[in-house]
């Protein structure tokens, strides 16, 4: 399907891996009906098949089969139908607290709403660009903890950082590039590991449709109504859905796993072939 001629070496251990990762990804997530080929997605990211195996397996956590294979089975209705039920568990357990994305242990802290009324006045948010599996992420974090996280492709950097300081426009903003790549590192590798914070700034429903969200395990979908169901506002899913589009923390609050009632994907603030991605990424994960 394609007539490219990918890189017979590896590059340097860099963060260009990362890119030509993300750029992989996309191009499964956009193509995956046609079943691409290894040697089509090694040329995308301008590697040998041989490499390009070896770094997506190392940078992603599965292989490009497993995750090929997964981009055709999360719009499973069946899987809402089992989503449904371990999204009810989860929740009776109290997991809409303290969550877990893998290994990574997420703790909540919430902004008041009098804070957020004053449009983030008096907040210190520091923030940094980093590399991921799914493309250039853009982190802010204020002392409490991360409290946005959001994706963009290489050229769209500077739009991304526009559209996350109008969220909280009173606030202050500074660059600080050593720590939010070490927070990077943290929340991006394939087997994360110790604990995080996350500092929800957002009204009292946002964040509650945001706890809720926390609770759905990795590798598993829920609907947009059974959200609104838990939430105790079974007939008003358009306004779920308004909560879940307004999340400010990307993958961590996995927005990215509610899908429409019949199993399809819906709007994405940071694109369908992204979520489908990250969806595949967790479907393979978890049958590894």
């Amino acid at each position: 399907m394609m007539n490219m001629h990918a890189i017979d070496h590896e590059p340097a251990e860099d963060s260009s891996h990362y890119r030509r990762i993300a750029r992989a990804i996309r191009f499964l997530a956009e193509n995956y009906r046609d079943q691409p080929a290894l040697e089509e997605a090694a040329a995308v990211a301008g590697l040998s098949p041989f490499h390009f195996q070896r770094l997506f397996s190392r940078h992603v956590g599965v292989s490009p089969k497993s995750f090929v294979a997964n981009l055709t089975l999360w719009h499973a209705k069946t899987r809402l139908v089992q989503g449904a039920s371990v999204l009810e568990s989860a929740l009776d357990s109290g997991l809409s607290g303290p969550s877990r994305l893998h290994d990574l242990c997420l703790k909540i802290e919430a902004m008041t709403p009098g804070d957020y009324a004053r449009g983030g006045q008096g907040l210190h948010i520091a923030y940094g660009h980093c590399d991921s599996p799914f493309g250039r992420a853009l982190l802010m974090s204020t002392a409490l903890g991360v409290c946005g996280l959001a994706f963009a492709d290489e050229e769209e950097t500077p739009e991304s950082l526009t559209d996350m300081k109008s969220r909280w426009p009173r606030a202050e903003y500074f660059e600080d590039a050593p720590h939010i790549e070490a927070l990077g590192e943290k929340i991006f590798a394939p087997q994360p590991g110790g604990n995080l914070t996350l500092h929800l700034m957002g009204t009292r429903w946002q964040i509650k449709v945001w706890q809720a969200l926390l609770a759905i395990p990795t590798g598993t979908v829920v609907s947009y109504r059974t959200i609104a169901q838990h939430v105790r506002n079974a007939q008003d899913a358009r306004a779920v859905g308004s909560a879940v589009g307004s999340n400010p923390i990307a993958w961590l609050i996995p927005c990215h796993r509610v899908l429409a009632s019949d199993g399809t994907l819906h709007g994405y603030h940071w694109g369908l072939a992204r979520k489908r991605g990250m969806l595949a990424v967790e479907a393979a994960r978890k049958a590894a």
